[in-house]
């Protein structure tokens, strides 16, 4: 269920997870722990592997909050308990300021990116795909964050594919490529290929954002890992990012 946990230390500490494909209740190409609803998989079974992770993350009830993923730019806010209970909500990126709720970006090959200012107490999670990462979705969400008054930016990068695997055409990456540079590689055979998250890892360190964790596992060569890249029909796993009080310990 769990793959890796994460801790961001400050006034308000910021917890990050990345969940695996592995202890839930799906089956066949969604074995088992899938997490996303629009990919074929029996509804019934991605409730009950959501609730399984928000029990296991101390954030059972409807504190986990999810989006509909749509590879662009804008950036849902939370800035009230009440918002979670509203229907499923257009972004690729979600901010909020409240403690004990978690922001989920579900991924199967594209970058997840958990942004934390834990001393200001704000969040986000971020889903940068190739088409979101060159649209800008990190450098808006930071903007968005920096409104909000963030100003010590931390940042875990998740798993995702790698430029050994991810082959594309000269076209494709030329286009990539005048846009975010960075983002131009070559594959294992030595073709045209994309390295998305070093593109995102260069778009936070242009925007002096502190990288905590820069995951190497590349979701393709992952059997843990869901990858449409390996499976065309698949299911999602999850990067999360959560705000909990530090507790203080008085003395008589």
């Amino acid at each position: 269920m769990l793959r890796s946990r994460f801790v961001i230390p400050g006034s308000r500490t910021a917890h990050v997870a990345f969940t695996d494909r592995h202890g839930g209740y799906s089956s066949g190409d969604f074995a088992s722990f899938n997490l996303a609803r629009h990919v074929g998989d029996d509804d019934e079974l991605v409730a009950a592997n959501r609730a399984a992770l928000a029990q296991v993350l101390g954030l059972s009830g409807e504190r986990l909050a999810f989006v509909a993923q749509v590879h662009g730019t804008s950036v849902r806010t939370i800035s009230d308990e009440a918002e979670l209970r509203s229907g499923p909500i257009e972004a690729d990126a979600q901010i909020t300021n409240l403690t004990g709720i978690g922001l989920a970006i579900m991924v199967a090959d594209c970058t997840p990116v958990m942004l934390a200012d834990p001393e200001v107490g704000l969040i986000a999670a971020v889903h940068a795909g190739r088409q979101g990462m060159a649209a800008g979705v990190v450098p808006t969400t930071l903007a968005a964050m920096r409104e909000a008054g963030a100003d010590r930016i931390h940042a875990v990068i998740g798993p995702s594919v790698c430029p050994r695997c991810y082959e594309v055409s000269a076209e494709l990456r030329a286009e990539v490529a005048a846009i975010e540079p960075t983002a131009a590689s070559v594959s294992v055979s030595g073709t045209p290929a994309l390295d998305v998250a070093g593109a995102v890892a260069e778009q936070l360190s242009r925007e002096s954002v502190i990288i905590d964790q820069f995951s190497r596992t590349c979701t393709k060569e992952s059997e843990d890992l869901f990858s449409y890249r390996r499976q065309s029909t698949t299911g999602r796993f999850a990067g999360i990012i959560w705000l909990q009080e530090e507790k203080t310990t008085t003395h008589p």
